[in-house]
């Protein structure tokens, strides 16, 4: 009968467990994180039914053995309760908690996770519950420590960093140095870790930065560094002006030198010992208040130094009697425009010779055009000129000049033994025009043309020879010929042959 009723009470609170629903978490058991130092809430809202009544809310924290810790109560009549420790650090999110129970914690501690419990008391369906996991991380607290190095050192750490964290932190270094890094872990969530290299001048001032990486950060956090390397300084003297002679005013020396820490004491000595006279050390200047006499010329020494070491740079100053007569040095701006000019120079002389050859080659052309119509003109006179001997040597209209020709056989020609005289003079042989390869040939009895004779030298030669020829033809028609009815007729000669073109004896 006992157990009957048991069974019969479970099942009426489940009925009526079935009637309440809660809006907010809509799961039994939820996970929340929250951060170190913010505000973390815990949301618990229960939806009533028509004729149920929340009557009072009680949140709960769970102990690691096994009890329950109560933090705040709220009752629909009597208010809101908080309990020990959280007396002052929680309080609800709204007005009528009965209503809306999330429970508000406005600065979180690491102590603050764990469970938690909201309990919900209605009328007349009884008791209800939510669950809430919370884990608290805590943004990491970080550090770093920079090591004063100096040139020369061993291999050792240049700078440590340093972060404390919940989940633990994860370091890294952003440098282009060459060195290696060394992370360690420690107890309570905390880590370290140490860049190490080899101390040189040239590190000095490089960039090396700490980057802390965390799950609560959107992007790691960056701890800017530059390392920081201490070396002796290095002197060096520069003169002002370059020419030193007697007589000059305002002459001074410049000291100049580069270390870390900067250096401060700068100090000067003369051939090993103190300054000539007339001549002062103003800061890192050496400066002559009078003009230079011959016997300033020596050794001039420059000592630096700073909390590392020593530096030194020396001078030699030598002072001549008298200026030097060089000109000034040609600024670097006029030798450029000097050669842009020789250059723009070049070029157009280039341009120049380019257009008088082509001139020139278009006049030889020209040139050559005209000298070969010269030698066609020539060739056409020389052969109308060669028609007309051959016309004048019979007037009768009847007989064509081709039809007969006189022929003169020399009775010492080696390849005839025949001695035929016609009793005509030289001159009175017919020229003979060809056109062989462009070589003009005249019998050799003449004399006149020659193999390899330019068509112009030979029309030169025969308007030299038209007198002669004339004359001669004139003598050879009254000593040869008579006429005859209004004919050139040959006088009759013992020894003379006529022939006629065509190879026959007339």
């Amino acid at each position: 009968m006992e157990l009957t009723g048991q069974r019969t009470a479970l099942l009426i609170l489940v009925v009526v467990g079935v009637r309440g629903v809660f809006v907010e978490p809509p799961q039994p058991v939820t996970s929340l994180r929250s951060l170190a130092e913010s505000e973390t809430r815990l949301p618990c809202r229960y939806q009533v039914e028509d004729g149920e009544k929340v009557v009072q809310v009680t949140w709960f924290k769970e102990l690691p053995g096994g009890g329950k810790d109560q933090i705040i109560t709220a009752h629909f009549m009597d208010g809101h309760t908080e309990f020990g420790r959280y007396s002052g650090r929680v309080r609800f999110e709204s007005g009528t908690p009965t209503q809306d129970s999330t429970l508000l914690i406005p600065s979180t501690e690491e102590s603050d996770e764990g469970s938690y419990t909201c309990h919900i008391s209605t009328f007349p369906n009884g008791n209800f519950e939510r669950h809430i996991t919370l884990t608290v991380w805590i943004l990491p607290i970080s550090s770093l420590d920079p090591v004063f190095l100096v040139e020369g050192q061993s291999y050792r750490v240049a700078a440590s960093c340093r972060a404390v964290g919940r989940p633990l932190p994860r370091l890294s270094w952003d440098t282009d140095l060459p060195g290696q890094s060394n992370n360690r872990s420690k107890e309570g969530g905390s880590v370290s870790s140490y860049y190490s290299l080899h101390p040189l001048r040239n590190m000095d001032g490089k960039k090396l930065d700490c980057l802390v990486w965390h799950p609560g950060l959107k992007e790691p956090r960056r701890i800017s560094n530059s390392l920081v390397v201490h070396y002796p300084p290095d002197a060096k003297i520069s003169s002002s002006p370059g020419d030193w002679f007697v007589g000059l005013d305002k002459a001074e020396l410049v000291c100049s030198s580069e270390g870390n820490p900067k250096p401060q004491n700068i100090t000067w000595t003369w051939r090993g010992g103190a300054l000539p006279d007339g001549a002062s050390a103003v800061g890192g200047k050496l400066v002559f208040g009078r003009p230079l006499r011959l016997n300033d010329s020596g050794v001039f020494e420059c000592v630096v130094s700073n909390s590392v070491g020593v530096g030194r740079a020396e001078y030699t100053l030598a002072i001549t009697r008298s200026p030097r007569t060089d000109g000034p040095p040609i600024d670097n701006q006029l030798l450029i425009i000097i050669g842009a000019s020789a250059g723009g120079l070049v070029m157009l002389l280039i341009v120049v010779v380019l257009l008088v050859n082509r001139h020139h080659r278009n006049k030889n052309k020209k040139l050559e055009m005209e000298l070969s119509e010269k030698n066609e003109e020539i060739n056409s006179l020389s052969r109308q000129a060669s028609f007309r001997r051959l016309n004048s040597v019979s007037t009768d209209p009847r007989v064509q000049p081709e039809d007969y020709a006189l022929l003169r056989v020399d009775s010492r020609m080696k390849n005839s033994e025949m001695s035929l005289d016609s009793g005509l003079p030289s001159s009175l042989v017919p020229v003979k025009a060809q056109q062989d390869d462009g070589v003009v040939t005249r019998d050799p009895e003449l004399g006149h043309c020659r193999e390899g004779d330019s068509p112009q030298s030979v029309v030169e030669e025969r308007e030299d020879d038209d007198d002669s020829d004339s004359y001669q033809l004139s003598e050879a028609l009254s000593n040869h010929f008579y006429l005859s009815n209004g004919l050139l007729r040959p006088k009759p000669h013992s020894n003379a042959i006529l022939l006629h073109p065509r190879g026959q004896i007339i």
